[in-house]
């Protein structure tokens, strides 16, 4: 076996894998959008705190689609030694790239301004949502009491909100699980709020994140220099 037969072996296998795991996360994804109550009852407590705070399913919905999309190009490109389909594959992965570096520069510089983003979307779904959408509530529950914070930034993301308006009283995570929860007790106890909480705990655990996020890269990278490499031998084969 030659050099670049192997390495179009590696190519088709390497996708492949991306393939079928991006079409189990799209049909996760959409099971919790069908039947999010199961989901959440089944993965809710083991499930990021991190992606607890968005929409689970169509987060995976969109992951899947998108290693759907870059499996299939890179392992039918390769299998039929195809230059157009290379090239695409190429351009999604460093389009990929990019973006990933882009947002953890806007993250890491800019965090101010991404709280400020995620207040504006976040808290207006609180006030609407929460005790309304029993999805939308488990949710917050559970990434309230396993973070141990109270709405996106305390507890007033829950004035004037439909819970409010119904119970009188707040969450009971906004008083550390003290019940009636009133905002005088709320202001008291004054928990944090699960952005900082989770901002916080991706500071504590800077180390693990770093390593996941530099070994996506390095992968990233290999699959650009792997399918260049076809892409120009093609020709000389």
């Amino acid at each position: 076996m030659g050099f670049f037969t192997f390495i179009k072996v590696m190519m088709i296998l390497f996708n492949l894998a991306i393939f079928l795991g991006g079409g189990t996360l799209l049909g996760v994804g959409i099971w919790a959008t069908v039947d999010g109550q199961s989901f959440l009852d089944i993965f809710g407590s083991l499930s990021s705190s991190v992606l607890q705070v968005v929409n689970v399913s169509y987060f995976l919905i969109a992951i899947g689609a998108i290693l759907l999309v870059i499996g299939f190009l890179g392992c039918y490109g390769a299998q039929k030694e195809s230059k157009c389909l290379l090239m695409m594959f190429f351009s999604v992965v460093l389009i990929i790239l990019i973006a990933e570096i882009a947002a953890a520069v806007v993250a890491l510089v800019y965090t101010g301004l991404a709280e400020t983003l995620l207040t504006a979307v976040v808290t207006p779904l609180l006030k609407e949502k929460y005790g309304v959408d029993k999805s939308f509530t488990h949710i917050w529950n559970i990434t309230m009491t396993e973070v141990h914070c109270c709405g996106l930034n305390n507890y007033t993301d829950f004035n004037s909100s439909s819970w409010l308006d119904e119970h009188g009283t707040y969450p009971a995570p906004c008083c550390g699980g003290v019940m009636p929860c009133t905002g005088t007790l709320a202001a008291q106890k004054n928990v944090t709020g699960c952005f900082n909480q989770i901002l916080h705990e991706i500071k504590t655990n800077a180390g693990v994140v770093g390593g996941v996020a530099a070994g996506i890269a390095a992968l990233e990278i290999a699959s650009l220099v792997v399918s260049m490499y076809l892409y120009c031998h093609l020709d000389q084969k």
